[in-house]
């Protein structure tokens, strides 16, 4: 037996020495940068020629390693607690299933809500809140703000915010101003939530957005883009309590602004093309 393995690790060792003589490099697996061009071309921002398949393989590791976080992150199970399960339990509520409080604790009563929910609507009956559930429930904001935001913590919220809310900011900054500079979106945020606070506006942020002629993206249909990752940042910076706008309630671009009163209101400062105003 020792004699048949030393006479194969022989065999292999000449083997590997003859093709090191002939230059052939059959341990490597990456193709050459013209191969893989076509590709990333047509799917990724271009990048200059030297850009090679070393770093296309870690960028995909990468990204691989993101989707599995997303994905992850989406599910809402027994012991989760925040924003995202007090939606979760509301619309359940609001449907019959769920007769607990909504206190954003997703317990054994949340859990028999959701198997119920799920037996009903066809879906796997496990008392997991996935894609499929969100789906059903009509959250599909909230799957795709898991996805657009990485892993921020386990429940999708951020600030006692759900990610439905981070999903709403995120998008009426990237409609309103996502050709402002970063600080001038964060302050955008930040007058939706300085609405939400105050007792002259609605007290939710899709109160706030969807208060009839306050935002003009929702007018012209611009509120449903979907934000790009630096308004999701811009979203989650404001929740977070940057607030560039000093206190603002309102804001405007005065080249193409038409309601004169707008222009009464005392600023607090310009950010890009917009005053904010108190």
């Amino acid at each position: 037996m020792k004699k048949s393995i030393k006479m194969s690790l022989v065999a292999l060792a000449l083997t590997m020495m003859a093709l090191s003589a002939t230059g052939c490099n059959c341990m490597g697996g990456m193709s050459s940068p013209g191969d893989s061009m076509d590709s990333s071309s047509s799917s990724a921002p271009m990048e200059s020629s030297s850009s090679n398949d070393s770093s296309s393989s870690e960028n995909s590791s990468s990204g691989s390693a993101e989707i599995e976080n997303v994905l992850t992150v989406a599910i809402l199970r027994q012991g989760a607690k925040g924003g995202e399960v007090k939606e979760v339990q509301r619309r359940l509520k609001q449907w019959g299933y769920y007769k607990g409080a909504v206190d954003g604790v997703f317990g054994p009563n949340t859990k028999n809500a959701v198997i119920a929910f799920q037996k009903k609507n066809g879906l796997k009956a496990d008392g997991i809140v996935g894609k499929a559930t969100y789906k059903a429930l009509g959250m599909n904001d909230s799957y795709n703000a898991l996805a657009g935001s990485g892993n921020n913590g386990g429940n999708g919220g951020v600030g006692g915010f759900s990610s439905s809310d981070v999903y709403l900011l995120a998008r009426t900054i990237y409609a309103e101003g996502r050709g402002e500079p970063y600080t001038g979106q964060v302050a955008i945020g930040a007058v939706v939530l300085n609405r939400v606070r105050s007792d002259a506006f609605p007290n939710t942020i899709a109160g706030v957005v969807y208060q009839k002629h306050a935002f003009t993206a929702v007018t012209d249909g611009q509120i449903n883009l979907t934000p790009n990752e630096t308004a999701m940042k811009a979203a989650r910076d404001a929740i977070g309590g940057w607030d560039p706008s000093g206190g603002a309630l309102y804001y405007y671009n005065p080249a193409v602004a038409t309601s004169a009163w707008i222009f009464d209101r005392p600023t607090i400062t310009v950010i890009g093309k917009h005053v904010f105003a108190i």
